[in-house]
């Protein structure tokens, strides 16, 4: 029992935790439709598993997105840089001259290359954000092109034996027409997306760094008046999205086996999407990086709706532009009424997390 005279305290909200929780909501009321409407399918547990063996890249490269969009930036060049690094990455596997290690420190170095150009291009010289990184893509774009136009498969063996290479869960599968148990796999970039997925959400919500992201984000005079490096900051942010590109285009490769000028081709404007459905703000300030795969499962799941339909392809763009059309809505509908005052919502004891990055 409390005290005589003594007041229950109530936790408000946060922006960033309220968006989560609402485009998670989304997301399952999402997939159980596609689980009622298209049973045979999405009740199998491997088609849940695909969705991060063929996208583990997307899933890299909005997660990297993700954390330059809440600092208040954006960088279109995500797709193009991740397109390089795959036929870069090729070209010296089948060259002979560098194995698999030599490979990823290459796709490292791209990705770094890029993103310490635009960082401080953006937050030293203070260019805009898109008119640098509309830039690096045609560069990107230019590069890719010049090194390869035809596809490149890779066919060294160590290189095959890694991209063939699964992980089964046996307690998880599916029994095939001749009662036969299948488990279930996943590919080796899908622990990539895992161990970064982890790694950036600690970043986010427990360093300096992540903190200062949410500050600069939600207004820079404030950010620079709390002491914070506010240039060194978006500079570091865009470091990180160049070497997560960087990262993306190496599991790219990983997934397809081969470079080609169409890898990465729209990633920048997925990844951008499914930051927005996973609560990110574009204004920036507002959003949980764990929005970032959620918002990626939300649009891949909208695609696999409509090609298990087996309506047209283009649709899938109608429909998730409709779909963006109506989270970017929502969230200027939920920002303006709580800060107005007039709308407040408690945060339950289980949900305390994120409390103060609005």
């Amino acid at each position: 029992m409390r005290p005589l005279g003594t007041t229950k305290t109530q936790t408000r909200m946060s922006n960033s935790t309220l968006l989560f929780i609402i485009a998670g909501i989304i997301f399952v009321l999402m997939y159980g439709f596609a689980l009622i409407s298209y049973p045979g399918s999405f009740m199998q547990f491997q088609t849940f598993f695909d969705l991060f063996n063929f996208n583990a890249a997307l899933f890299i490269v909005t997660l990297g997105l993700c954390v330059v969009m809440i600092g208040g930036g954006i960088d279109i060049s995500v797709g193009a840089v991740c397109g390089l690094v795959t036929m870069a990455c090729a070209m010296l596997l089948e060259s002979g001259t560098g194995g698999i290690w030599s490979a990823l420190l290459l796709a490292l170095g791209i990705g770094l290359a890029f993103g310490l150009m635009h960082g401080f291009l953006i937050a030293y010289l203070e260019i805009q954000p898109f008119i640098i990184t509309l830039a690096g893509m045609f560069l990107a774009q230019g590069l890719l092109t010049t090194l390869h136009r035809e596809p490149l498969n890779v066919t060294q063996p160590a290189f095959v034996a890694l991209r063939n290479f699964t992980i089964e869960i046996p307690w998880l599968g599916t029994v095939n027409r001749r009662g036969i148990f299948i488990p279930c796999e996943i590919k080796p970039g899908v622990l990539v997306v895992v161990v970064l997925v982890i790694l950036y959400a600690v970043l986010m919500k427990w360093s300096r760094f992540g903190r200062s992201v949410y500050a600069v984000g939600g207004d820079r005079e404030s950010a620079r008046m709390l002491g914070i490096n506010v240039k060194k900051t978006i500079f570091l942010s865009y470091v990180i999205c160049g070497l997560t590109a960087g990262i993306s285009g190496f599991v790219f490769l990983m997934t397809t086996g081969a470079g080609n000028i169409g890898n990465g081709s729209l990633f920048e404007m997925k990844a951008i999407a499914a930051n927005v459905m996973g609560g990110i703000l574009l204004n920036g300030g507002v959003g949980n990086l764990l929005g970032a795969p959620i918002g990626t499962m939300t649009l891949l799941t909208i695609n696999e709706l409509i090609r298990a339909a087996g309506v047209q392809s283009n649709l899938q763009a109608i429909v998730s532009g409709l779909l963006l059309y109506l989270f970017i809505v929502l969230q200027s509908i939920i920002i303006a009424l709580r800060t107005s005052k007039r709308f407040t919502l408690a945060l339950p004891s289980w949900l305390k997390f994120q409390r103060t990055h609005d």
